[in-house]
């Protein structure tokens, strides 16, 4: 790496369907159980899926008052309050920093859509009047990293994207490159996704894009097993705090880990098939390690994108193959939306959080519901139950999206 200012992460704060806050997620990971189940918010007699990983108990009351709340649509709220989580994490006292030097960025594939279609209804049935009129200001992207802007009263940079299931560390990497180019001092960073409704959720369904194990949704998402059928779709969402390291030790935070490198390509290949050789993925991974300094012996664990797709999982053991060489079949890897399923454009999120866990627990996660190994994902894949007790120093953590889009976040101990 060049001089540039270094990157801390010093907090974390997470709604998931395992657990919420940083410690809600590391108890939901030791438990080793999976949160899928059947959908009953809204009816999926229609499609060939019916299940989800579903946020059960999340209560945006906390965080909200009861105007604010009334305003904010579930991704909103979903992203408010992963942000306030993660600022009590961090114990940062926002009244005292310059809050020009405050910013925000978020992920998300589909942002407020799932409430717009709420809407419609009411619209065919009593026109405009029936119409919620927040509904222009909660379904666009952007609406999640203002909310928590203004929630926060931060006027540093505040941005959002949609780059499909890469959103978040793609949200991440840009957040890090406004500290380390002297724009920000602290950024709030990662995704929100809130796509359980009828129409968001059956679009994926009638793709036969997520799983039909419906029979038993526990062990419906499996990653990097040979009978994994699809992903099982999920809510919710993860911010971080972003810190430039000088100023994060100077006050004393706990750091979890440091943001060493990012990078994305894309597949130009297919808008839903990744490209069969997996030589832009691998590209992805090796530059992430160039730019870091970090060799591929270096790498003590690899939290996959593991998405549970016939396709996917296996081009992603390839590209981890072709990027770190002869070592990789010795590298730690686990998928873990066996756990939490797949919040799309949140997910990314939870993944660098519990890389970050990883690195300040000396602990990973295994793969649940791994059965079968595919052999076709020659990998050192976690099996075992309780993880693994192991200190690692440096982690990477892959995404993949619909559009052939590749990101991958490098954390290094600190």
């Amino acid at each position: 790496m060049d001089n540039r200012r270094r990157v801390v992460v010093t907090g974390i704060g997470a709604v998931t369907p395992i657990g919420l806050g940083v410690d809600g997620l590391r108890a939901g990971l030791r438990a080793g159980r999976s949160a899928v189940s059947r959908i009953e918010r809204f009816d999926t007699s229609q499609f060939v899926t019916h299940i989800a990983a579903q946020v059960m108990d999340f209560d945006p009351s906390p965080y909200l008052d009861g105007k604010k709340l009334k305003r904010l649509d579930k991704f909103s709220q979903f992203a408010v309050a992963a942000a306030k989580m993660a600022v009590g994490d961090a114990r940062l006292d926002l009244r005292v920093e310059d809050r020009d030097r405050v910013g925000v960025c978020l992920g998300t594939a589909l942002g407020g859509v799932g409430f717009a279609e709420e809407q419609y209804p009411a619209f065919l049935a009593h026109g405009p009047r029936g119409v919620n009129p927040m509904l222009a200001l909660s379904v666009f992207n952007g609406a999640g990293s203002c909310n928590v802007a203004i929630e926060l009263g931060v006027t540093g940079p505040a941005t959002a994207n949609g780059d499909s299931c890469a959103s978040s560390p793609i949200a991440i990497g840009h957040a890090a490159d406004f500290i380390r180019d002297g724009s920000a001092d602290i950024m709030l960073a990662g995704g929100s996704e809130a796509p359980l409704s009828t129409l968001c959720f059956g679009a994926f369904a009638i793709i036969r894009a997520m799983s039909q194990r419906n029979d038993d949704p526990v062990t419906a998402s499996r990653p990097f097993d040979k009978d994994r059928d699809g992903f099982v779709m999920a809510e919710g969402a993860a911010m971080l705090i972003l810190e430039e390291y000088e100023r994060a030790r100077a006050r004393g935070a706990q750091i979890y880990g440091e943001i060493l490198s990012h990078f994305a390509t894309n597949d130009a290949f297919h808008m839903t098939q990744p490209r069969p050789d997996g030589a832009q993925a691998a590209r992805c991974l090796s530059e992430c390690l160039r730019r870091g300094g970090v060799s591929p012996s270096e790498i003590g664990y690899i939290n996959a994108h593991g998405s549970s797709t016939p396709l996917n999982d296996g081009t992603e053991a390839a590209a981890i193959q072709q990027a770190l060489g002869g070592g990789a079949g010795h590298i730690p890897v686990s998928g873990t939306k066996g756990y939490h399923g797949h919040a799309l454009g949140a997910t990314g999120a939870w993944e660098a959080a519990i890389c970050l866990l990883a690195l300040r627990d000396d602990w990973l996660p295994p793969c649940i519901n791994l059965f079968h190994p595919d052999p076709a994902c020659a990998l050192d894949l976690i099996r075992e139950p309780g993880g693994r007790h192991r200190r690692v120093d440096y982690v990477l953590s892959n995404s993949f999206g619909f559009g052939g889009i590749n990101a991958c976040l490098l954390f290094g101990r600190v």
